[in-house]
């Protein structure tokens, strides 16, 4: 067997946290080499994932605006608006083959890395062999190693459920014809995001939940205030599910037996159910993609939910292996692996340290309308301090929102009950995504309420809403005017 090809850096995937670690090893003149399989180059995000759901999210947004309209003097002489999904997914195409192009591709050769087509496996310390795939038998090593593999969708172990037929948010996005009703695993930003751009184009869907509310891993209210905006739009949502079975329905085809759309038995309250409709969509969460990639071999060891185990500076239990991005957990944003992968080649190369205040990391659901986070819950800060100081605002009451007719949502600040730091800020509503680095700032500066007070803010701007309910710790909102300071 030839001899490795050596570079300074080799990597295992090639998604956001490789191309961060290749700017960043670029910066230090290092030489880089990465293999990736499975997607192609740019991973989850640019191929399956922000990209192409956030394109599909505006389409449908175009598709409600009509039959949402709250304005008596705008009217519509035309019916239903009619989606033609397939040209959406054609567009979706065109811009995640741009995206990936312009972003990945000409990033990869600006930068001079070496791309390796296929299955990678570490195969001994820092030495990663091709091992299926375009250029399978290519062997190449470096100084360190950095594995960012990704993750991929997670199936729950729900009995018969190998045995249906499903989407996941990757293969919905190859199908031209959708099914007039679809049954939808799951309540995190995934079934969320999805269930909204299917019911948009004319889709019935149904959210079965498993834990009280949707969204469950982020602020209660957040959730409960999501869920009665998704009942309002005409999406069913059921929380509560104790799954118990999933099964084709079989139809009587004459000569054979045909099976025919999908049916989830379950369990709300106690009172078995069964849910049907023409095809299920699992979006139960991800799964680490670290198996079989010779982790074991090179004395990289993982979590029992098989993230790979590393230090908050990213190194591995293998010293001169480094990890980033989904393959080592929460949080799986396109962003944070990134930043992780820029910090892991500061680290492995520079001996810097840096590492990542996870707290003050925000979280978005593009859904309309927006949900957005930073820092601690209420629950959160109750189980640690005892106490807490929180104040909501509803989005009724801001300006902006009453004057575009636009309310759904709420914004609420949990502080520090001694020293009035914000420790969290948790919002739903109209560009809730973009409000939210304001917080994002307070969180992660240790700004007080009073800053935020202090701070004027145009009006009328939907940005007001954080303000307010910082004013909400210091006054009588309800009766405070809009010029308030």
């Amino acid at each position: 067997m030839s001899d490795p090809i050596k570079y300074d850096l080799v990597i295992l995937g090639g998604g956001a946290a490789s191309f961060a670690a290749i700017t960043e090893a670029s910066r230090r003149g290092l030489s880089t080499a990465m293999v990736n399989t499975g997607l192609p180059l740019g991973g989850t995000c640019v191929n399956v994932g922000c990209v192409p759901s956030k394109h599909l999210l505006a389409v449908g947004e175009k598709a409600a605006t009509p039959q949402e309209n709250p304005f008596e003097a705008v009217q519509y002489s035309d019916g239903e608006p009619t989606i033609d999904w397939a040209a959406a997914l054609d567009g979706t195409d065109e811009l995640v083959e741009r995206f990936r192009q312009e972003n990945y591709v000409d990033v990869a050769e600006y930068f001079e890395t070496d791309i390796y087509e296929g299955y990678g496996e570490l195969v001994d310390d820092t030495t990663i062999e091709v091992v299926d795939g375009v250029d399978e038998g290519a062997r190449i090593t470096g100084e360190r190693a950095l594995v960012a593999t990704g993750s991929s969708p997670w199936a729950p172990p729900i009995d018969g459920l190998d045995e249906v037929d499903y989407y996941t948010s990757e293969t919905i996005l190859k199908e031209r014809d959708l099914p007039e009703s679809i049954v939808m695993l799951g309540g995190g930003y995934i079934a969320l995001e999805w269930g909204q751009i299917l019911h948009r184009v004319g889709v019935d869907v149904t959210i079965l939940q498993r834990s009280e509310r949707v969204l469950s891993g982020m602020e209660g209210q957040l959730g409960r205030e999501m869920q009665c905006a998704f009942q309002e739009e005409g999406i069913e949502v059921i929380t509560g599910n104790g799954f118990q079975r999933v099964r084709a329905p079989a139809t009587d085809g004459g000569s054979e037996t045909i099976q025919s759309g999908v049916a989830v038995e379950t369990l709300v309250d106690g009172t078995e159910r069964s849910v049907t409709g023409d095809a299920l969509f699992v979006a139960t969460g991800v799964q680490p993609n670290s198996d079989g990639i010779g982790l074991e071999t090179v004395g990289v060891e993982t979590n029992d939910d098989g993230t790979i185990h590393v230090d908050e500076h990213f190194q591995t239990t293998n010293p001169d292996v480094y990890a980033a991005g989904d393959v080592i957990g929460d949080p799986e944003l396109e962003t944070v692996a990134a930043k992780e992968g820029n910090h892991a080649i500061k680290n492995a190369f520079g001996d810097e340290g840096v590492s990542i205040d996870y707290d003050s990391v925000p979280a978005v659901v593009f859904t309309d309308p927006e949900v957005a986070a930073v820092g601690t819950t209420e629950l959160e800060y109750m189980d640690e301090h005892g106490t807490c100081s929180c104040r909501t605002v509803e989005m009724e009451d801001v300006p902006r929102a009453k004057a575009v007719k636009n309310t759904d949502g709420l914004v609420q600040v949990v502080k520090h009950h001694e020293t009035d730091e914000i420790v969290g800020v948790h919002m739903v509503g109209p560009r809730a995504a973009d409000m939210i680095m304001e917080a994002t700032l307070a969180v992660k500066f240790g700004l007080t309420v009073d800053d935020i007070i202090d701070t004027i803010h145009p009006f009328p701007t939907f940005s007001e809403a954080f303000k307010h309910a910082c004013q909400a710790f210091r006054r009588d909102t309800s009766t405070m005017s809009c010029c308030v300071q």
